[in-house]
């Protein structure tokens, strides 16, 4: 929900830009900015949801679509709608000016957008997702015009847009990673050795391996994803100290390292975490991500904590592919002494709950399927979905689960086949 000083922002900022337009044309644009600026807020957290699937983005994007159409009717009345709402600085109303932009052709109205982008992180992000949106046929002669400029800034909103699209910039690439001022430049650099890993740029191994060298932390840790990704296993050593403390990289470093790590390499570091207090939710994820049912009982034993007890319910099915609700594994009302998270902000005390969209387990049920279920599993060997990790099974997750679970199912991909790219499935689905 959007806080009352971003509202007030929105209002205070339409009014000083509404002067000198026709209302009557202006209040009816405006309703396509705000819709479409929404919608797209609305996307950018459903894309990590886990009761979302395919079907459901792609439904939310045909919504998108239809505002920034509506916008398109008129492309004068549209874009000073959008102009006016540039002024937020936030990343929906910038998306959405951006696609209205890049689709009028009009060099002037993409610079005014692109300079509006770089005000901040969210308002950068606004655009480099709506060079991921628009056709190829606009997006890709732009892309290649921000790898060449001058401005480090602009090479940045080139690689994050190619990374979006999975789009390969050749010797673009190569030259960034070479190059002092853009090693430098610590954000595009970043984003340069991420990009390695998601294209499989085998070329690239010796920058990935420089960069491996690196005492910054951020650099160690994208050079050796990307290097684990172009089959480097070695490399795993060096996200071990990630896994041992909360940070930025903790999550990013489970999801790729126990997907390499031997069975009894992965125990024991799951041991080692399992000692640390603050990682209780990360050992629940880390068992999830290796998908050895041996862990499955402790699981269930979580089931029973409700701190983790949704989170534990989602790596059970993760293993076992067993849907708790449509199995009926799920509690149909919320168990008592459950605490709610707190939503009014003049509580000190304000909570997120990050489960809130995950079903909650009944551990007696689960327990009892698992009995029923459990002897057509090997101990030792890694599931995915209830079944033995293969490409063909992993293709059919991407198309058919959950967005969490295709994620993950993409990442598992990636890692035992080098023919398949790194899927996007947080991209627009048209173009996945």
């Amino acid at each position: 929900m959007l806080g009352h000083a971003a509202m007030n922002q929105r209002t205070a900022s339409r009014a000083n830009n509404e002067n000198g337009h026709d209302n009557r044309y202006f209040d009816f644009y405006q309703r396509y900015v705000d819709e479409a600026a929404f919608l797209w807020l609305l996307r950018s957290v459903a894309i990590h949801q886990p009761h979302y699937n395919k079907d459901d983005i792609a439904e939310l994007e045909a919504r998108i679509q239809a505002q920034l159409d509506g916008l398109m009717s008129s492309i004068d009345h549209g874009w000073q709608a959008c102009e006016a709402a540039l002024a937020i600085e936030e990343s929906g109303e910038i998306f959405t000016a951006a696609v209205t932009a890049f689709r009028s052709h009009e060099v002037k109205k993409i610079k005014q957008v692109v300079e509006a982008a770089l005000v901040n992180d969210q308002a950068t992000c606004g655009l480099v997702s709506a060079l991921g949106w628009i056709s190829p046929a606009l997006a890709t002669p732009w892309i290649e015009k921000l790898l060449i400029s001058k401005e480090l800034n602009h090479k940045y909103l080139g690689l994050a847009a190619c990374s979006v699209r999975r789009l390969d910039p050749g010797d673009d690439l190569a030259k960034i990673l070479a190059r002092d001022d853009c090693q430098k430049q610590t954000t595009l650099y970043l984003r340069a050795l991420r990009l390695v890993g998601e294209l499989r740029r085998q070329d690239l191994m010796p920058e990935l391996i420089k960069a491996m060298k690196s005492d910054n932390p951020a650099i160690l840790f994208w050079s050796s994803w990307s290097a684990i990704l172009l089959g480097n296993r070695a490399a795993v050593s060096q996200l071990a100290p990630y896994l041992l403390k909360e940070g930025p990289y903790l999550q990013r470093a489970i999801e790729i390292v126990f997907r390499v790590l031997t069975i009894e390499q992965a125990r024991q570091t799951i041991t080692a975490m399992a000692k640390i207090p603050s990682l209780n939710r990360a050992v629940i994820q880390a068992s999830a991500t290796l998908g050895d049912p041996h862990a499955v009982n402790w699981l269930i034993q979580k089931m029973r904590d409700p701190a983790v007890a949704k989170l534990a319910g989602e790596a059970f099915t993760l293993i076992t592919g067993l849907d708790l609700t449509h199995q009926g594994l799920n509690q149909a009302r919320r168990p008592v002494g459950e605490t709610i998270p707190s939503d009014d902000p003049s509580d000190e005390n304000i909570a997120m709950d990050e489960d809130e969209n995950l079903p909650w387990p009944d551990a007696d049920k689960v327990t009892q399927c698992w009995q029923q279920h459990g002897r057509h599993f090997i101990i030792g060997q890694r599931y995915f979905m209830g079944q033995a990790i293969s490409s063909d099974w992993l293709l059919k997750q991407l198309e058919h689960t959950r967005q969490r679970q295709r994620h993950a199912a993409a990442l598992e991909l990636a890692l035992i086949d080098p023919s398949h790219p790194l899927y996007n499935t947080q991209g627009r689905v048209e173009i996945q």
